[in-house]
Parts: C-alpha cells; sequence; structure tokens
C-alpha cells in the first residue's frame, strides 16, 4: 500500500501584520476589540507550518506569536480593583491595534497609489531632472526629532498633491514618463549626496503625478527599511533620513 503524500501549501502574507489583517477581514472581526484567543490559536497554527518550510522567513511570525501570547496572558490575569482617582490600565491590545491599523492604511494607500499609476502611465509626464536638477544643500541634523506615523507622511502627500493642483508650470522642459523604479533610483541618489532631506524638497519641483509615483517609491523604501522619517514638531515638513 503506497503512503500518501501531503504537501504543505500556504498562503504569502507580506508580514505577521499582513495575516492578522487577513483574519480580521476573512472573520468580518472588529479591529479595535480583537478576539485575541482565537485569532493566537490561528496565528499560532500559520507559524508552526511556515517554520517546517521556511525557518529564516519564520522569524518575525514567531516574534510576532511571542507578542500575542503575551497579551492573551495579560488578558486572562484579574483585574486589580481600582480607586476612586486611579486611571484604567490600558487594554493589552492597544499597541497591536495601533500598530495594525497603521499597517492597513499603508496597504491601502500603497494600492491606491499603484492603481493610479498603471491608469496613468501613458498620460502624465514629469520635466526633466537632468535639465531641471538643483543642487541640495546638505543640513546639519536636529538634535531633537519626534516619531512620526505613517498617517503623518500621508498628510504631507496629501498637501503636497494638492499644492501641485494649484501650481502651473512656468517653463517647457522635455518630458519623460514617470517609473517608481526612476524615482527610487532619484531618492537613493540624493541620499548618496546627504543624509537626510525634507519631503517637500523631495517633491518641490514635481507635477501632481510625479509627487504620486514619489510617493510610492519613498512608501517601497520605507517598508522595505532603506529610509525612515522624522518630524521636529506637529505640522513641521517631515524629515526623511537614509538608514
Amino acid at each position: 500500500m503506497n503512503a500518501t503524500q501531503y504537501v504543505i501549501s500556504l498562503p504569502n502574507f507580506e508580514g505577521p501584520l499582513d495575516l492578522l489583517l487577513f483574519f480580521i477581514k476573512r472573520d468580518e472581526l472588529d479591529i479595535y476589540d480583537i478576539p485575541i484567543s482565537q485569532i493566537t490559536e490561528e496565528f499560532l497554527v500559520y507559524t508552526h507550518a511556515l517554520q517546517m518550510l521556511d525557518l529564516e522567513q519564520a522569524g518575525e511570525f514567531i516574534v510576532m506569536a511571542a507578542t500575542l501570547m503575551q497579551i492573551k496572558a495579560k488578558m486572562l490575569l484579574p483585574k486589580p480593583e481600582r480607586g476612586i482617582n486611579e486611571e484604567e490600565e490600558e487594554d493589552p491590545r492597544a499597541e497591536l491595534v495601533r500598530r495594525l491599523i497603521e499597517y492597513k492604511q499603508y496597504k491601502e494607500i500603497a494600492e491606491q497609489l499603484r492603481n493610479r499609476e498603471e491608469e496613468n502611465r501613458l498620460v502624465f509626464y514629469r520635466q526633466n531632472f537632468l535639465a531641471d536638477e538643483r543642487v541640495i544643500e546638505p543640513e546639519t541634523p536636529e538634535e531633537t526629532l519626534r516619531n512620526v506615523t505613517l498617517f503623518d507622511l500621508l498628510t504631507a502627500f496629501k498637501k503636497a498633491v494638492d499644492r501641485a493642483r494649484k501650481r502651473k508650470d512656468i517653463h517647457v522642459v522635455e518630458r519623460i514618463a514617470y517609473t517608481v523604479e526612476e524615482q527610487t533610483d532619484y531618492i537613493l541618489s540624493i541620499f548618496n549626496q546627504r543624509s537626510q532631506v525634507t519631503f517637500f524638497e523631495l517633491i518641490d519641483r514635481l507635477d501632481r503625478m510625479g509627487i504620486i509615483v514619489t510617493m510610492l517609491a519613498l512608501l517601497e523604501l520605507i517598508k522595505n527599511k532603506f529610509i525612515a522619517f522624522h518630524q521636529d514638531d506637529n505640522f513641521e515638513d517631515i524629515l526623511l533620513y537614509k538608514l
């Protein structure tokens, strides 16, 4: 009697947050009230299968599995009685929820930008950077910077697009079609000259489509940990720097 062969086939997820969002969407769960026991069990099953297939890739998932189990353990502990003036303890899931929402926003905007790039690839053009390139002077790093979220970066992106709509080109240049790969090279070339640049310096001379494609390239570089971003203060320009 021949033994039956079983082949494990797993869907591909970009990372542990991507997998959690899949569970939440599939089961129509409330992202603000995640049933941690249920989602932890499913996550562990996937992680165990992934370990058998690709131990190196499973690393991030193992870390998230440990985090989920820690959250689950905290939620099973009896809550101590609060005094009248004592504040209620933060939900153990709060940090996970924040990360999931930020990641979800990233995925949505990245997908919108990809779709828009495909729709307008043959219609919108950018100025010729070789003919119109400006010299960017190096900056001195700020002593104190605060961490900003992806939402802050997307807010700056919206302002840039709105500003581009109102601006009219005052000179004619050779027109070259935008691509994400080209804008990625352009961003990296700037960071070869200096360690940091502000977001609005990066997109200052671009038209609307140029800003969109550059933003898509920027998101990919952030996702792949080539660059990161900070902000001096609320509503200030966002500072991008090379990792």
